[in-house]
């Protein structure tokens, strides 16, 4: 069963070289849950480190003191590896995402203040490798270019947030932005940094006890969920909308709604999800596989080329099954017997076909590797990614040589790797692979030797489990 929804950071520039599922208070839990516990120890300490570049950051840019009238936040949000639903989410489709150990911070503080001029109304921004960037938030704001375009992700959040203040008013502040998503990897470091920005924003409101302009009865406030809901929405807007990059849902929600120990198998058109546990109460932590990340260091650019491409043959691909089917409104509704009428019969031919023959092939892959990953199946899970990395390279043709070698490297590795195949929007990142736990080291070794032997190349490759979404820090 389904939840129904209603509806930084130093940045590390370089490319590094439903009903949830939960267990009644009287069970016992799975024993796949004490993998995730000394994983999460190394997550907190790689986070604090990234607490304190960010505080030394915000010291060395705006100064330690500041303006001592106003508190200081501090705000992570995750990246994330998708384990299968590719290209589905701007279709309404499924997707399998979990939030990874790998994130943004955001240390700053600000206020909200009147716009008449008796307070700042700047607003300014750091990063790692950017020097510092000044604007003034209101609705004319215009999107950045060059080397600063990546200040957008953050306006684009802010001015998603403007609509809770009155009139008359707006935000000011001073933020630091530091994080190790790996940039163009495929590994959402966009939507982490726009999420960390929404909690950053959401922490102003707050303090100053300002509700969400959606929420029409202030005595009944959104709740933990449905602010996290709300909150990939806004991003997801941000995105669409300022940054121009037509994508889906999935990066903000499970970099906003990720859960430790958990994936998440969402509807992106209702937003119902459920959490997806990797095996049973039976399953030991020795018969758990893991999942091994390997970054091609070959990047990609979401908002250029071939991705606002793709979703317009996915709107050409539904026009004409619609025609013949009414009930089609998306992809979503579309079933392989309709896709194969349609060819047959509507005009549904070449690359459009070969699109819609993905996304709806990708829907049936992801419910059904869900399943299999809650029975402990690992056998069919590691099919189920190999037939959706054969569709996204031969289909939706989003994969690129390095990508294949890496894939292919995995696939042939011999007893242990059950699994592999192209992980995010495509066009290079990263590949993700579902390995038995005692042979991982031995793979990891494996794909980065041949991988440079192959293309010349050096690969980067860690292990990861689920981990928890946006929070809140603490000083």
């Amino acid at each position: 069963m389904f939840v129904h929804i209603l509806i930084i950071v130093i940045i590390h520039l370089c490319s590094i070289t439903s009903s949830r599922a939960f267990l009644p208070p009287t069970s016992k839990p799975p024993a796949s849950s004490k993998i995730f516990s000394s994983a999460s120890k190394v997550m907190a300490s790689n986070v604090q480190t990234l607490v304190d570049q960010a505080k030394s950051l915000f010291d060395e840019s705006f100064g330690a003191d500041g303006d001592n009238n106003l508190p200081n936040y501090c705000v992570s949000a995750p990246g994330r590896v998708n384990l299968i639903g590719e290209h589905t989410d701007y279709t309404g489709g499924y997707v399998l995402p979990l939030a990874i150990g790998y994130n943004t911070i955001g240390y700053g503080r600000g206020a909200i203040v009147k716009k008449d001029g008796s307070e700042s109304t700047q607003c300014r921004i750091v990063s790692t490798n950017n020097p510092v960037v000044e604007f003034q938030v209101s609705s004319s704001l215009e999107a950045s270019t060059g080397s600063n375009k990546w200040v957008n992700y953050v306006q684009g959040v802010v001015l998603q947030y403007l609509p809770d203040l009155k009139d008359d008013e707006t935000f000011t502040f001073d933020l630091a932005i530091v994080g190790d998503v790996p940039l163009g990897s495929g590994l959402s470091s966009s939507a982490s940094l726009e999420v960390a920005t929404a909690v950053f924003l959401e922490r102003i409101l707050d303090s100053q006890g300002v509700a969400y302009s959606s929420v029409k009865d202030a005595s009944a406030p959104l709740t933990e969920e449905q602010r996290k809901m709300e909150r990939a929405v806004r991003c997801k807007l941000a995105e669409n909308v300022f940054c121009g990059v037509p994508c889906g849902i999935m990066d903000q929600f499970v970099s906003s709604a990720g859960c430790e120990g958990k994936l998440l198998l969402l509807d992106c058109r209702s937003l119902d999800y459920r959490e997806v546990s990797m095996g049973g109460e039976n399953t030991s932590s020795l018969d758990t596989p893991v999942l091994v990340i390997t970054n091609s260091n070959v990047k990609h650019d979401l908002g250029d080329g071939e991705y606002p491409i793709r979703v317009r043959q996915c709107k050409e691909a539904t026009d004409i099954l619609t025609k013949m089917n009414p009930s089609i409104q998306s992809l979503r509704d579309a079933t392989m017997k309709d896709v194969e009428a349609a060819a047959q019969s509507a005009g549904l031919d070449g690359v459009i076909l070969q699109r819609a023959r993905h996304v709806v092939s990708e829907n049936e892959r992801t419910v059904k590797t869900a399943d299999a990953l809650e029975k402990g199946d690992w056998e069919t899970v590691g099919k189920l990614m190999n037939a959706s990395h054969t569709s996204m390279r031969d289909d939706y043709e989003v994969s690129c040589e390095e990508i294949d070698v890496l894939v292919d490297l995995a696939q042939t590795f011999g007893d242990g790797v059950y699994g592999s195949r192209l992980t995010g929007g495509g066009f290079g990142g990263c590949t993700v692979t579902l390995v038995k736990r005692d042979a991982a080291p031995e793979l990891i070794e494996y794909l980065k030797k041949q991988y440079e032997v192959k293309t010349g190349t050096k690969c980067v490759c860690f292990e990861t489990t689920p981990a928890g979404g946006a929070k809140a820090i603490d000083l």
